[in-house]
């Protein structure tokens, strides 16, 4: 019976892979959750296994993807029980730290970024990265403010105040599309300190000032609105999180989900939802609930 430390014995048995070729550079090695639910570990032990393998260099986190074989030249160096991170060649600046902790979130989530991870995989004291950033809740600000500087708004506005939120609120979906953390990780009641997010809320009252409402009446729209988006939006997260913690895309759990489904609406205790059922190509799209939604909700809210 082997006395290694479980992540050690899971680092060897996905090494073996790597090198015998069954898990090929670009190939997805299996996330912390699936991790955790093929070898009964923890959740803490599948992350140390995916930080060993990125401190040696096997794989590495590509955004919108997950954590993948990386394409070397040379073989991996043998594991070390003492093995340290490796010096960074070049010290990182603040702004490599916010996009690498960007690739991670949007690989595995927001949980899945953390000073000590972060520190790990460029090789440095986790210390040191105070150096750039004040604690987890600034290079998240930061990260946000990062996420919305990729969708700049345009200098000159289309006409008409429905046109301009239109704009502005497509752009948003956009970026929370892009980055499936950032819905969970902004507030309403708590905003984050961030210039090009607060760009997105200058713009939107600009487009309501015509109206002659008052701050209020406008700044009570544009919450409004963006709580719809956002709302949806949680929507990325909660299915990304769905598909590492099952293993299964959301056509293959409703797949899974058929029989049970198609017995619960045999019953004739929901005839509505049985109508829907028998809709051909109905899909549970958040895309087009936003599409339908969007318009019908600004025609709503905005004075007649």
């Amino acid at each position: 019976m082997s006395t290694e430390a479980p992540f050690r014995q899971i680092v060897g048995q996905i090494r073996a892979q790597i090198d015998g070729g069954q898990l090929r550079p670009g190939d997805r090695i299996p996330s912390a959750r699936q991790i955790t639910a093929e070898w009964g570990v923890a959740i803490a032990t599948a992350t140390k296994v995916l930080a060993t393998l990125r401190a040696e260099g096997l794989v590495e986190a590509v955004r919108g993807v997950g954590t993948v074989v990386a394409d070397r030249d040379e073989p991996a160096e043998p594991a070390r029980r003492d093995r340290r991170p490796r010096p960074a060649a070049a010290e990182p600046t603040r702004e490599q730290v916010v996009r690498h902790a960007m690739a991670l979130a949007d690989a595995e989530g927001l949980e899945a970024v953390s000073m000590r991870r972060l520190a790990t995989e460029f090789g440095l004291a986790t210390m040191s990265l105070y150096r750039f950033v004040r604690g987890k809740d600034d290079l998240v600000r930061l990260m946000i403010d990062a996420a919305f500087a990729e969708a700049p708004l345009p200098a000159v506005p289309p006409k008409g105040v429905h046109a301009q939120l239109t704009l502005v609120n497509r752009r948003l979906w956009g970026i929370f599309r892009r980055h499936h953390w950032l819905a969970p990780a902004m507030s309403i009641t708590r905003p984050e300190l961030a210039p090009h997010g607060i760009k997105y809320t200058e713009f939107a009252l600009a487009a309501l000032a015509p109206l002659g409402l008052s701050v209020t009446e406008m700044m009570h729209i544009h919450l409004a609105v963006f709580a719809f988006v956002r709302g949806l939006a949680m929507g990325f997260a909660t299915e990304a999180q769905a598909a590492q913690h099952t293993g299964m895309t959301s056509d293959e759990w409703m797949d899974r989900q058929g029989q049970a489904f198609d017995d619960l609406v045999g019953s004739g205790r929901f005839p509505m939802v049985g109508r829907v059922a028998e809709i051909p190509d109905f899909e549970l799209a958040l895309d087009a609930v936003f599409d339908y939604g969007l318009p019908r909700f600004l025609q709503g809210i905005l004075p007649k």
